[in-house]
């Protein structure tokens, strides 16, 4: 009988050992694109440029000194050419998640100049401008539908069994996802508009975080940012 209470005990601690070991996730805005370098504003679809892909090349070569086991992508063509580059040198599986996608842009100014006034006027209301959590011009993705989506892609990262994962995302969806992770439901329209505005996420940026499950009990429910925004140095 005591064996196999032994046998028992061992089973189990390896087995938490194995649930709570921290986990390293790499968020990757993907590479300039040929709408980034002419500003326009784009929806899903949207070619790296040749410095966009460049930049990815830096980027994996960057991450190829880490034990990289998997890749997560958005499945938008921008981060999935992203993703592809960045694997010739992980070398990893990839798996693709419409969760990771950039927040759906009110339909009127996809396709149009940053610079055009009536753009500059709706993204202003949008991403400057403090609103109630339930604003919404059209049909974009407003505050409550990115934080839901946030809060989806944490339940998914967590579900995630590598231990050091590359995430390929977008430029606002990254900072709303940092945001959540640090504040959870505490986090309001207002302040994510100020989160936004003194926080960039530049094209080919890195952000390091960590997932510390004994830590679950804290106020991020063991979140950690490492770095925000970092530039891939080669």
């Amino acid at each position: 009988m005591l064996p196999v209470l032994i046998g028992i005990v061992l089973i189990t601690a390896v087995v938490l050992i194995f649930l709570g070991r921290p986990r390293r996730f790499y968020l990757v805005r993907h590479g300039e694109t040929l709408l980034n370098a002419q500003h326009i504003r784009q929806g899903e679809v949207g070619a790296l440029s040749e410095t966009g892909r460049l930049q990815a090349g830096m980027v994996g070569r960057h991450l190829k000194n880490f034990p990289i086991d998997l890749i997560i992508s958005s499945t938008y063509p921008r981060a999935e050419e992203t993703a592809a580059i960045v694997n010739t040198y992980l070398k990893v599986p990839i798996i693709s998640s419409s969760l990771f996608t950039e927040r759906r842009n009110p339909s009127e100014i996809i396709g149009k100049s940053t610079k055009d006034p009536e753009v500059i006027h709706i993204v202003d209301q949008m991403d400057l401008a403090y609103h109630a959590d339930n604003y919404r011009i059209s049909d974009e993705e407003n505050f409550i539908d990115l934080k839901a989506r946030a809060a989806l892609c944490v339940k998914f990262l967590i579900r995630q069994r590598a231990r050091e994962v590359v995430v390929i995302t977008h430029h606002l969806f990254l900072k709303m996802f940092i945001a959540y992770v640090l504040y959870r439901e505490k986090l309001h329209a207002a302040d994510f508009v100020k989160l936004t505005f003194f926080n960039t996420s530049d094209n080919a940026g890195i952000t390091v975080c960590e997932f510390h499950p004994w830590k679950f009990f804290s106020k991020t429910q063991g979140w950690e940012v490492v770095s925000f925004n970092e530039q891939p140095e080669v």
